[in-house]
């Protein structure tokens, strides 16, 4: 069976075909690990309740002499990874995602994982990044604005989600979503997956839609 590297690999783990309709999840470093245990666990249970398929887990391959960590053997999907070009209605996409979002925050979440070192703490509390912050703020005083940057940070740490904590994906990018025939097929990567504040899955409010909404204004 042919094993090569996919088009484009993440970052937290290297991926590869394995023959026609499986692919192989490998761990980039050992901070990604625990990711591992969390999709074999998590994802069979979330896929009953969501209408968009996601990654599907067909098997755990254990630590050796060759790899040192445990990995993942994943169910093909087809598509292609989102781009600007590759979608034929951005509102029609819009919706299919939030769809799936809205679908994925009303799954139980009473006893899925915390945010946390697991995933980065994305959907917990940002005091966490606290002195990161302000030390990029220092570190770029000759670009931006110190003064307007620390008040825009401040007013951040205290915005606190008011709700019961709900899952996240953590990670929804274009990398991670895979489009077919114009539209929305699957959701991929649940590495960042934990229970939380939902807000930072609506991060392509303002990256990817914030893009194609400023190019259908210079085009009209």
């Amino acid at each position: 069976m042919e094993i090569k590297p996919v088009k484009k690999s993440g970052n937290d783990n290297k991926t590869f075909h394995l023959g026609n309709s499986m692919s192989v999840r490998l761990p980039s470093d050992e901070a990604y690990v625990p990711q591992v245990e969390k999709e074999q666990k998590w994802l069979p249970i979330l896929a009953k309740h969501l209408s968009t398929p996601i990654s599907e887990q067909l098997a755990k391959g254990e630590p050796s002499e060759d790899y040192p960590h445990p990995w993942s053997v994943n169910k093909w999907l087809d598509g292609e990874t989102l781009t600007l070009e590759n979608i034929d209605d951005s509102n029609q996409f819009a919706n299919d995602l939030g769809k799936f979002l809205v679908e994925l925050q009303s799954i139980d979440a009473s006893e899925g994982p915390l945010a946390g070192e697991h995933n980065f703490y994305r959907g917990g509390d940002i005091v966490v990044y606290d002195d990161e912050c302000r030390d990029a703020i220092n570190n770029n005083v000759n670009t931006f604005n110190k003064h307007l940057l620390k008040e825009i940070w401040e007013l951040a740490l205290t915005s606190k989600w008011a709700g019961e904590p709900v899952w996240v994906h953590g990670d929804i990018a274009p990398g991670n979503i895979l489009i077919e025939n114009g539209k929305l097929c699957a959701v991929i990567d649940f590495g960042i997956l934990g229970v939380g504040d939902p807000s930072c899955d609506a991060a392509m409010a303002w990256t990817f839609l914030m893009i194609v909404a400023e190019r259908h204004l210079r085009m009209h």
